[in-house]
This record gives C-alpha cells, sequence and structure tokens, in this order.
C-alpha cells in the first residue's frame, strides 16, 4: 500500500543552537506530554535525551477540529549536568511540557523544562545544541490543551479526572 504524501502532514524536524532558536522549539513543544520513564541522561556520550507525545498546534484548527499529537524526541548535546526538582517519584507519572528556557553567558547553558505542577529539569551544557524530531505519524488528540492560568485547565489533566 502507498502512502498519499498530499495528504500527510509533513513531520517537524528542528535544530537549535541558541537561546533564540530553543524558544522557538519551546513553542512547538508547549503541551507535551511525557514521563521521567522517557527521558535519558547518557554522562559518557554528555548527551540528555526524551520522548514525548507532541500537541501539534501547527495543525491545530481555531474551532479544535484535527487536534492531533505526534511521537517526537528531542535530544541535546555536551550536557555535563542534570537535575531535576518537585517532579513524582514514580516513573510513568505523566508530566505536561509547559516551556524549555536557556540562560547562555558565553561558557556554558543553562537550560530549564518546566512542567506543569512546578515541577522542572535542569541541564547544564555547553551550548545550546538540541534537535527535535516527530518520528511518529500523528494521531487524533483526545482534546485541545487549556491553561489555569487563561482562567482554563489543561483538556487533557481534565480528561485524566473523569
Amino acid at each position: 500500500m502507498t502512502a498519499n504524501t498530499e495528504t500527510e502532514p509533513k513531520k517537524l524536524r528542528l535544530w537549535g543552537t541558541d537561546a533564540e532558536d530553543l524558544a522557538v522549539i519551546s513553542t512547538c513543544l508547549q503541551d507535551a506530554v511525557t514521563c521521567l520513564a522517557d527521558m535519558a541522561y547518557v554522562p559518557h556520550e554528555r548527551r540528555f535525551a526524551l520522548m514525548l507525545n507532541r500537541f501539534r498546534w501547527e495543525g491545530t484548527q481555531a474551532d479544535g477540529e484535527a487536534a492531533e499529537r505526534v511521537r517526537s524526541g528531542l535530544h541535546f548535546e555536551g550536557v555535563s549536568h542534570v537535575q531535576r526538582r518537585d517532579l513524582p517519584a514514580t516513573k510513568t507519572h505523566p508530566l505536561e511540557l509547559l516551556a524549555i528556557h536557556a540562560n547562555e553567558d558565553g561558557e556554558h547553558a543553562v537550560i530549564t523544562f518546566v512542567f506543569a505542577g512546578g515541577g522542572a529539569i535542569r541541564l547544564e551544557a555547553e551550548c545550546v545544541d538540541c534537535q527535535l524530531r516527530d518520528v511518529s505519524a500523528p494521531w487524533p488528540a483526545k482534546s485541545v490543551p487549556r491553561h489555569a492560568g487563561l482562567g482554563m485547565e489543561s483538556a487533557e489533566t481534565a480528561d485524566s479526572r473523569k
């Protein structure tokens, strides 16, 4: 069977080499869902990698129709240290990514993943050197994420309480 490439969405593939690039990647990953079991730090390779279920904001229509998620991989090179704060002990507990920030001082970079509920992961690296890549076909999302700061809660979180 041959796939119809005209109707298949293009897979996202982005590289980041500074804080501005990472801000774009962060926007693409807003409301992605992951868990600690889908993260790995490989010290001898100086690599931090994770898999996420990314909400495809670029494919969502204003009325919420055609909301989709896609499996994506993200990795950072040159990482010397990883710390986590206020994250659940259960490795399969879902974590909703809100943003990724980078602070660079010319000699190194500090990259911070901010999750809903106040948890965070902090990477110390030589510089921002990351790659984001979609690795699956999209699938229908149960709902469109909404945020508590805007008088709404995450639709994914609301669905999990039913």
